[in-house]
């Protein structure tokens, strides 16, 4: 991409979103269009077409999402289910018809099955079932992934999908109701902590494996996929180690200082057991992550704004 392409990045005030914008700044970008929710609803089909029109956007770099973790997307499943459908399928419909030359599409490690072969590989889509407290989430994800990859076959659109795995960083939300493990875990930690609590309480049984990603990786990784895939196929972007989610706990609880017990409750869902990405095919393209699990959750302890928990 020319450094003065005009380049629209959807969701830019979200953790993927702006972590997207400050790579793209860091590599000397400086056309970016952005819109917040309350300026354009992507729900909208009509407002979003006129958006388009008007600014004639070369590249696409689609981060937003409704997003959450498990409680979240198992209790608000329908309105998960019909708002990514409704923004996704908008903006590449009118990245189509106003001619876009290329799009990023991102989606998630969830659209995989829930026992899919580990580590998992992009050909197991579809393969079996999906993990069903996310189901709804994941079908949007999926109907995103094949608009590109369909458009790509009748239309010739360069339009390309990624998955990234768990995700984590600046950005991020630490709402104990609708936050991914990572940040609530941090946030347990960092209250327990200052409250002089003797335990923390962890959903499931601490058995589960995952892995994670820092959104300045992926964001890096984003860039590099935007100028070096072309194919319908989507393509996985994980950091190819993962932890235990009881072994997370205790890495977060240090990180924080907090010297309690742990207390994991299991009369609450593991969901997916094993949830590996295999990475193979972007690391062969050259593209590999910087950030280290440890280091990458020191850095945000430090620097989130802890007075608004």
């Amino acid at each position: 991409m020319n450094k003065d392409a005009k380049i629209y990045v959807a969701g830019h005030r979200g953790m993927v979103g702006s972590a997207i914008v400050r790579r793209l700044e860091s590599e000397g970008f400086s056309n970016m269009i952005y819109k917040t929710s309350s300026e354009l609803d992507l729900r909208n089909q009509r407002a979003v077409q006129e958006f388009f029109l008007n600014e004639q956007p070369q590249y696409v770099f689609l981060a937003a999402a409704k997003v959450g973790g498990i409680h979240a997307n198992n209790t608000y499943r329908g309105a998960f289910l019909y708002d990514n459908l409704m923004m996704e399928a908008n903006v590449i419909e009118a990245a189509r018809v106003n001619g876009v030359e290329k799009l990023l599409f991102l989606g998630s490690s969830c659209i995989y099955p829930k026992y899919a072969e580990q580590p998992i590989r992009e050909d197991s889509l579809l393969t079996a079932e999906l993990e069903p407290t996310n189901e709804p989430y994941a079908i949007a994800k999926i109907a995103g992934v094949k608009l590109c990859e369909t458009y790509r076959d009748q239309y010739g659109c360069d339009f390309i999908s990624a998955m990234p795995t768990n995700l984590y960083g600046p950005n991020d939300n630490y709402d104990l109701q609708n936050s991914h493990v990572l940040p609530a875990l941090i946030r347990k930690f960092h209250s327990a902590k200052i409250n002089n609590q003797h335990e923390v309480e962890i959903w499931g049984d601490g058995s589960p494996l995952r892995e994670f990603l820092h959104v300045d990786d992926l964001a890096a990784a984003s860039l590099f996929l935007m100028e070096n895939y072309a194919d319908g196929k989507p393509i996985n972007v994980g950091s190819g180690s993962e932890i235990s989610i009881k072994d997370l706990a205790l890495l977060v609880s240090e990180v924080v200082g907090f010297e309690g017990d742990l207390k994991f409750d299991t009369s609450k869902p593991n969901g997916t057991p094993r949830k590996l990405m295999d990475s193979s095919r972007i690391n062969q393209l050259g593209w590999s992550p910087l950030i280290r699990l440890e280091e990458g959750i020191h850095k945000v302890y430090a620097e989130v704004n802890k007075e608004d928990w």
